[in-house]
């Protein structure tokens, strides 16, 4: 009996701390959020939504500021959108590659090095996207500025192959062997087998593993803060610098802006903006990944 009672005591106590684990991750988000809101509210009081959501111009620190954060918005999902076309398709390929075709002792030592890319500072890819990639560009598009959305949108989509292969790679080679089997017993290639049948197997997994590539996108800050020009313009072209949602906090962040000023808590108006689009977009992807499930 009183080792039964240890034991039921040792199970309560790690129960309790599991749970207050679970409530400390939860706390701390809460926290963050309430924090961008109250801040964000400050900001509000002064400048209205309207003229917040719609205006095309953002110049909270010249002598007439303008607080339109459609410039942001738009170079934010410029340079995503450049990072996701290159990605998205690579991470995909390499994933099936790995799950599929490579030889064990080829995946064992490629997946660990493709990894390897994840763990490079972000600093060294913005460098490396404006002293080297850039210069590259430029030989092929004459009228490429120095500063521009194109290059580090592409080195972005290579920093985040890692994420999106390595997920992707573990769905695919999680979907049973029979499956596989079946396939062949079919008479499918090992072409079709990867494409008509892993991956539709495999797509929830697959589908988040987009999602988390998407959400590092949004939210990387010094690929953009180096190579993309810190200029906030209302375009679509990748030739041309512009500035991020990411970008704009760092710079404002540096410590020239008076705390508790209205240019201070834009910091925070624009961190509430970049919240709700990954939350619109994880909120999307979770959506999807159940449709997914439902039909296959």
């Amino acid at each position: 009996m009183k080792r039964k009672r240890i034991t039921k005591t040792k199970e309560r106590a790690i129960e309790g701390v599991l749970l207050a684990t679970a409530l400390s991750s939860i706390f701390i988000t809460l926290s963050i959020v309430f924090i961008l809101f109250v801040e964000a509210l400050g900001f509000f009081k002064d400048v209205s939504i309207k003229e917040f959501l719609t205006g095309t111009q953002w110049t909270p620190l010249f002598a007439q500021p303008k607080f339109g954060i459609l410039p942001l918005i738009s170079g934010t999902l410029l340079v995503t959108g450049i990072a996701v076309l290159v990605s998205l398709p690579v991470g995909l390929i390499v994933a099936v590659y790995l799950s599929e075709y490579a030889p064990f002792k080829v995946r064992e030592v490629a997946k660990p090095i493709l990894e390897i890319l994840a763990a490079v500072p972000t600093v060294v890819y913005g460098y490396f996207a404006l002293l080297f990639f850039t210069p590259i560009l430029q030989k092929l598009i004459p009228n490429l500025s120095g500063f521009n959305a194109l290059s580090p949108g592409m080195i972005m989509g290579i920093m985040i192959i890692p994420y999106i292969s390595s997920v992707s790679e573990d769905s695919m080679k999680a979907v049973p062997m029979h499956i596989r089997e079946g396939s062949y017993a079919m008479g499918a290639t090992k072409f079709q087998t990867a494409f008509k049948v892993i991956i539709p197997s495999a797509f929830s997994g697959i589908a988040a593993a987009f999602v988390i590539g998407i959400s590092r996108a949004i939210g990387e800050t010094m690929v953009v803060a180096i190579a993309a020009g810190m200029m906030p313009a209302l375009t679509l072209n990748p030739l041309e610098p512009i500035q991020t949602l990411t970008a704009y906090i760092v710079g404002v962040s540096l410590g020239d802006v008076p705390h508790g000023t209205l240019e201070y808590k834009t910091v925070f108006a624009a961190g509430i903006t970049l919240f709700l689009m990954t939350l619109t977009l994880n909120i999307l992807g979770f959506w999807f990944r159940k449709r997914i499930r439902e039909v296959y």
